[in-house]
């Protein structure tokens, strides 16, 4: 049996298509690669790679990814210290190497990837992880700034998250060529 959606998860989905929808062409298209790559949807190489250089970070992209699995088995349920260790090294690490391809230049960015590779338990660790991984010296110090200051004082303080599995996940879209009747 299929799943069935709700009005409200609609109105969600088309909250986060134009949430997609507003961030800068790179970073849609780094979001849409990303998701290949983690989700093992697409032979990323195959579909994003362009050149020699590409090549080479998508191969990176994907041995860092490799962490994903550990990463999603690890969220903890609650904010016991206990339970971070495990989770949150390699979560700061692959947020890293996300930050230093300079295509996520903002927590709202990051956050929607992430939201989406690890799922909505992820939420309240989010914050932490991009700003430990955003003041971590192998980003330029204007790169550095920029990234801690995208991130609002309500979303690095709030109260509580959702733990509301996202509904919206950006794929590869092909150009159609268009054809004027004669």
């Amino acid at each position: 049996m299929g799943v069935q959606m709700r009005p409200a998860d609609g109105a969600m989905a088309l909250a986060e298509m134009k949430e997609f929808a507003g961030f800068p062409a790179a970073t849609q298209r780094y979001i849409r690669r990303s998701l290949d790559i983690g989700l093992s949807r697409q032979d990323a190489l195959r579909r994003w790679s362009r050149d020699i250089v590409e090549a080479a970070s998508i191969k990176a992209q994907a041995r860092i990814y490799g962490r994903l699995d550990h990463i999603r088995g690890h969220v903890p349920d609650d904010s016991g210290l206990d339970q971070m260790e495990p989770f949150f090294s390699p979560l700061v690490t692959v947020t890293a190497f996300d930050l230093g391809q300079g295509r996520l230049s903002s927590f709202a960015a990051y956050r929607f990837l992430y939201e989406r590779l690890v799922g909505g338990g992820v939420r309240p660790w989010l914050p932490g992880a991009f700003c430990a991984a955003a003041a971590l010296p192998h980003l330029h110090p204007e790169k550095r700034r920029a990234l801690l200051q995208s991130i609002s004082e309500a979303a690095a303080t709030a109260p509580g998250w959702s733990n509301r599995q996202p509904c919206f996940f950006p794929e590869w879209v092909d150009k159609i060529e268009e054809t004027l009747p004669n």
